[in-house]
């Protein structure tokens, strides 16, 4: 199907789809069946940042499988503001960034898994999923932040991981892993190794974003008192932000035991940065965070480098403070780990990793579910709405004053995203 453009996915599931560098994967309930995957994405702006590659774009007129959901649908939360209730059902999220907004329908299409001895196969298992075709930008989204277009990749069950979860076809659970070079892998099913570090997900003001406990911010062989705070793990947000109090004890206690003189670049946002040619004084700080049972998170590299004409000249430690108790844990602390989304069994896990060890034939755990045709979408929504949702801007978070999709997704992908939108031109959000 023209419409529909069909990626193998090697291992189990390894779907070869780069989105901003990232590779979508599946882990399938099925032994060696390859899956694909129609490219959804937006006819809008923003698309000029990425004119080196060939985004595919999605037109949901241009297949035969998609549907709008409309305004009187149960997952549509925006459907009062509809003049008909026959019409598309439209999201928009506004951002605290100025002028800064992203809006557009909901749109219903299938996402196709096929057996690995032919990809071409019409014997597809299909899931039914929503995502949202942008068709406006505001603000600094026109400045090439990421192109438009949402996926859903949070708690509710309006995202991906719930729809595919329900078919039968992996468990409700999704791992992220970010290289060096911010290239990396998303694993749909993957609930991680046995040997991963655990934290169980707090219940606050909803139920669809990931936040955590931290009992202790340290740093260096210092575990500082009073700063436990609570966190969302959101890789749609580049760089890291603590709570004011948190920020200026871990900030304070790093700068103390650096060896270098303080300074400011043009153009940078944060306080903390230094004067040096070399790294090596700063990289022999460690940064970690710790939870429950004592397990730790250590930070690989919290720094971003600043260079000149003659090559470095100064870091900055890249966390900035946020006026709110929940902090935020951004895509720089997710570098070098395998972070894993358990929505199922309600726990963050993560280990070390160099985003090819599943690459290298090591498939994610397999279920025992059993696959059956999805049918339609769910008639119940049983999540309740959220009320913010930090997007993945390369500098700056922002953070979402109006309903996305109904509730607060995750994804991860403005990132990429920066790691929240992805290539294939979708917001991640979490």
């Amino acid at each position: 199907m023209l419409a529909h453009q069909m990626f193998l996915f090697l291992l189990h599931l390894i779907l070869e789809v780069i989105c901003f560098g990232f590779l979508v994967t599946v882990s399938n309930v099925l032994h060696y069946l390859p899956a694909t995957t129609a490219v959804w994405c937006s006819l809008v702006f923003g698309a000029f940042i990425m004119q080196d590659k060939d985004l595919k774009e999605y037109n949901p007129s241009g297949s035969t499988t998609s549907k709008f959901i409309n305004c009187s649908h149960h997952l549509c939360e925006l459907g009062s503001r509809c003049r008909d209730p026959n019409q598309p059902c439209p999201y928009i999220v506004n951002y605290e960034t100025k002028d800064t907004s992203t809006s557009g329908f909901l749109v219903e299409d299938i996402l196709h898994l096929a057996p690995v001895s032919s990809n071409k196969s019409n014997k597809f298992v299909r899931a039914p999923v929503v995502i949202g075709c942008g068709s406006k930008q505001t603000g600094t989204y026109l400045e090439g932040t990421a192109p438009d277009g949402v996926m859903g990749l949070g708690l509710g069950n309006i995202s991906v991981p719930h729809f595919l979860a329900k078919a039968g076809l992996v468990r409700n659970s999704f791992s992220l892993c970010f290289d060096e070079d911010s290239d990396g892998r998303i694993y749909f099913g993957d609930q991680g190794i046995a040997s991963q570090n655990t934290t169980p997900f707090l219940a606050l003001d909803d139920q669809n974003r990931y936040i955590v406990g931290v009992k202790a911010c340290c740093v260096g062989t210092s575990c500082l008192e009073q700063t436990d705070i609570k966190v969302l793990v959101d890789s749609g947000t580049s760089f890291t932000y603590l709570p004011s109090s948190a920020y200026e004890k871990v900030v304070g206690e790093f700068d103390r035991q650096i060896r270098a003189t303080k300074t400011r670049f043009d153009g940078y946002p944060w306080d903390y940065c230094y004067k040096s040619s070399s790294l090596a004084a700063a990289t022999k700080i460690t940064l970690s965070l710790k939870f429950d049972a004592n397990n730790s998170f250590v930070v690989f590299n919290p720094l971003i480098s600043h260079y000149d004409s003659e090559g470095l000249n100064g870091f900055c430690l890249a966390i900035q403070s946020i006026d709110d108790n929940v902090g935020t844990i951004g895509q720089n602390f997710m570098t070098g780990y395998r972070m894993v989304f358990d929505g199922e069994n309600m726990k963050l896990g993560w280990s070390h990793s160099d985003c090819q060890d599943l690459a290298d034939n090591k498939a994610p755990p397999v279920t025992s579910s059993n696959v059956t045709s999805p049918g339609s979408l769910p008639t119940e929504q049983q999540s309740s709405p959220n009320h913010r949702t930090p997007p993945a801007e390369s500098i700056m978070p922002s953070i979402a004053t109006s309903i996305l999709m109904g509730q607060r997704h995750s994804c991860f992908i403005e990132f990429l995203f920066p790691f929240g939108l992805i290539a294939c031109m979708f917001t991640w959000i979490f």
